[in-house]
């Protein structure tokens, strides 16, 4: 167990997003048992130019008793339509050697020391900060393929092996993960992401949304951001088609793609919309089967999904697309297949176990292995272990 440390966390998510987050959850985590400094990453100069007064000053903003959110007062240099390598990596080092500064003196006020540096997938924004920050430990962590994107392409995939390489621990929550990375760094480990539990409750009797209180049963339903990127959006057409009498519920933000297909057509499909984290259970708890469609790519085939522990924290019966973290972890509590076909058959097995109290009790037995408390005693495992060689 690792006690009394204090940890810095730079990360590509900011502190108030509005969707679940894995590094959120880890943070608050680690801060019962030491000190943590978040950094919310700086705007970039367009963001800058928009944002208010009040935005633009610098705040500490205290989360428990062991944590802070530190808002850095200032923009950083665009970087992506830089076309050469050696004027990006020049710019790029400029960004981090402000984002260090800001860090530090937030370090400074706080009387941090001797602290651990949690890298949440930061490629750029943190690519010099071992160098900067001089922190006792970093760890890089990589819990989602960002380098298949677009934006990331480029760059992403020429730095993300060198931080990788050069930090003194790299964290993967998959094993997929993991294997691309102990080609750059050894000293790499598989981290499974958790579920909030308290949130998650299947005890909890919740009222019904109104929304959904009038949508007759059984319904499939999802929880998540509703992208082409991710779900395989002409499967989920199909499927909804060929099951006229069962109706699908989709809650969570759309895409264009989303917005314009003819899945609206369809009377057994609703869009709910984006909800607030803590509205979820009460919708999940309406759902007879929970779904998640992937779209088999670069990006999806070895990330952890973060919805499937909580689907079956409720005990939901629940069908997701065969990936390699399905198979590798969930496939005895989910079902997993691969095409329209299997969909069907997959979904219509599941109805058929709605009321199973035995399989109930296995999905929400099984869920509670992944608490916040179990992934983040891994990460310090990991501590333990590099720090016994140093």
């Amino acid at each position: 167990m690792v006690t009394g440390r204090d940890f810095i966390i730079t990360s590509l998510q900011p502190w108030n997003t509005e969707i679940g987050s894995t590094i959120k959850n880890t943070a608050l985590e680690i801060s019962k048992q030491n000190r943590v400094l978040y950094i919310n990453a700086p705007m970039n100069w367009l963001e800058w130019r928009k944002a208010s007064k009040e935005k633009k000053e610098r705040k500490i903003q205290q989360i428990n008793s062991n944590m802070w959110v530190v808002n850095l007062p200032f923009s950083v240099l665009p970087l992506n339509k830089i076309p050469f390598t050696w004027a990006f990596d020049k710019v790029n080092k400029i960004n981090n050697k402000k984002i260090a500064t800001g860090i530090l003196k937030a370090v400074n006020d706080l009387n941090f020391h001797d602290y651990i540096h949690l890298i949440d997938t930061d490629i750029y924004r943190s690519q010099y900060l071992k160098e900067m920050l001089h922190p006792i430990l970093s760890i890089y962590y990589c819990r989602d393929f960002v380098v298949g994107v677009d934006y990331w392409k480029k760059n992403g995939s020429r730095l993300e092996p060198l931080l990788a390489a050069k930090s003194d621990i790299v964290l993967a929550n998959s094993s997929l993960f993991a294997e691309r990375f102990k080609k750059y760094n050894p000293k790499t480990y598989t981290i499974e992401t958790g579920v909030n539990l308290q949130l998650y409750d299947a005890t909890i009797d919740r009222d019904t949304p109104a929304d959904i209180k009038d949508i007759p049963h059984p319904i499939v339903g999802y929880t998540g951001m509703v992208i082409k990127l991710r779900l395989d959006i002409e499967l989920l057409y199909q499927v909804a088609l060929q099951m006229p009498n069962i109706q699908f519920v989709f809650i969570g933000p759309t895409d264009e793609a989303f917005d314009t297909h003819l899945l609206h057509q369809l009377t057994n499909v609703y869009f709910l919309g984006k909800k607030e984290v803590n509205q979820l259970p009460a919708y999940i708890q309406e759902f007879d089967v929970c779904i998640n469609p992937q779209i088999v790519n670069d990006i999806t085939i070895g990330n952890y999904p973060l919805k499937i522990d909580e689907y079956l924290a409720m005990g939901k019966p629940t069908v997701a697309t065969s990936t390699h973290t399905m198979q590798d972890i969930f496939s005895k509590y989910v079902f997993l297949p691969t095409g329209v076909n299997e969909y069907i058959e997959s979904i219509q097995k599941a109805i058929s176990e709605i009321g199973d109290k035995t399989k109930q009790k296995d999905r929400i037995t099984f869920a509670h292995t992944h608490s916040w408390t179990n992934s983040v005693n891994k990460i310090y495992k990991a501590i333990e272990e590099s720090e016994e060689k140093l």
